[in-house]
């Protein structure tokens, strides 16, 4: 009897580990978190990078120098582009290395096939001769090698100051027009009295003559 009432025990003991390490397998298996399928592949970034800064060639000569807090780059996007939405500090070099310029903004995308800059937010522009554009929308075309906006533009010269809309200018920002504009000019202090054409002066006392 006692070898039967073993026997029960060893046979219950069995089916008991055995049901245990089936429902611990299954249970397992249901309860592992699976992330869902990616479908919309085109949302995604192929790339994103933290603390950027790094220099970017063009024809195998350094032109650009980027720092960013983040960069993320959408490959599947429709067109592709760079992003940066935590702003943006930029510095253009000449072929001898030299800085030509210095750009700035709140948030920028580089629209990568197009070789096309959108600027947004508070962005400004320092070139090489200490001139500062100020605005909140700038474009800048590699391709046709301009910069231009259709926002408000502030520029802040040494010896004038400028505002208004429809910028347009090259690459260096060194030789630009803007429309619509207003601003401030020095004028000479100079005192001295002015001395005028005395042939001027002449013909206009002989035509005053003829008159009478």
């Amino acid at each position: 009897m006692l070898q039967a009432a073993t026997r029960t025990f060893s046979t219950a003991a069995v089916v008991l580990t055995a049901a245990v390490l089936f429902c611990a397998t299954s249970c397992s298996k249901e309860k592992t978190p699976y992330a869902p399928a990616v479908h919309n592949r085109d949302s995604l970034p192929i790339l994103k990078s933290v603390g950027v800064s790094t220099l970017i060639s063009d024809s195998g000569i350094i032109r650009y120098k980027i720092i960013s807090e983040d960069w993320f780059i959408y490959d599947k996007k429709d067109p592709t582009y760079w992003s940066f939405e935590k702003g943006l500090f930029l510095e253009k070099f000449d072929e001898k290395h030299h800085v030509e310029a210095f750009i700035t903004a709140d948030s920028a995308y580089f629209y990568d096939r197009l070789r096309l800059w959108e600027l947004r937010g508070r962005v400004e522009v320092k070139n090489l001769k200490g001139e500062t554009f100020k605005t909140e929308l700038l474009y800048w075309d590699q391709n046709e090698h301009r910069i231009y906006s259709p926002a408000f533009m502030q520029i802040n010269g040494i010896e004038q100051r400028l505002s208004g809309y429809n910028f347009s200018s090259n690459e260096s920002m060194t030789d630009y027009y803007i429309h619509s504009s207003s601003g401030a000019f020095p004028i000479s202090e100079s005192h001295e009295k002015p001395h005028p054409d005395p042939q001027v002066m002449k013909q206009m006392n002989d035509t005053t003559a003829q008159a009478k």
